[in-house]
């Protein structure tokens, strides 16, 4: 299998938390951490295997004109990605409780983006194991990606990663 390039945003809290367990997980020689603050096309353009980590951010961002994050600055990159033979999976993070309505928002978003432009997005998660009111991540049913709350379910994080990345590991190339 061919390095994964884990893009992840933002740095220094949850998001990035469990991107350096997931770096544990597989084993450091076959990731790359590359904070998304950082990233361009040309570092995604570098991975045939990618996975993006990301958050939802609550309601204070919602209600700006401009949201002044890592990620909304790095969206217009993807335009300029080269697709083909690269396999994406995301994980996002969101709280189910507080934020129920509006659950790893994020996680759809990035993911429509990246199916927008014909991208192989692999690694959906069956929702039934989640409590929560409404998704734009749930796509054909099914989450885009793994959602993890660590507000109130950090427990559960560990098995769910774990049982993901053996989804995703096979489908890697």
């Amino acid at each position: 299998m061919e390095k994964i390039g884990l893009f992840y945003g933002p740095s220094g809290g949850s998001v990035e938390k469990v991107a350096r367990m997931i770096e544990r997980m597989i084993g450091r020689d076959k990731i790359d951490l590359i904070p998304i603050k950082e990233a361009d096309a040309g570092k995604i353009n570098q991975y045939q295997n990618i996975i993006f980590g990301l958050s939802t951010v609550g309601k204070h961002t919602w209600d700006m004109d401009v949201p002044e994050d890592a990620w909304s600055a790095f969206m217009p990159e993807l335009e300029k990605v080269d697709y083909g033979n690269k396999r994406f999976a995301l994980y996002g993070l969101g709280d189910h409780i507080t934020y129920s309505l509006h659950f790893v928002d994020s996680l759809g978003t990035v993911a429509k983006e990246l199916m927008q432009h014909g991208a192989a997005v692999i690694g959906q998660v069956d929702p039934s194991g989640y409590e929560f009111q409404d998704s734009d991540a749930i796509i054909d049913g099914r989450f885009a990606g793994l959602p993890l709350d660590e507000d109130y379910e950090s427990a559960k994080t560990p098995e769910r990663l774990q049982n993901w990345l053996d989804i995703i590991l096979k489908e890697f190339k």
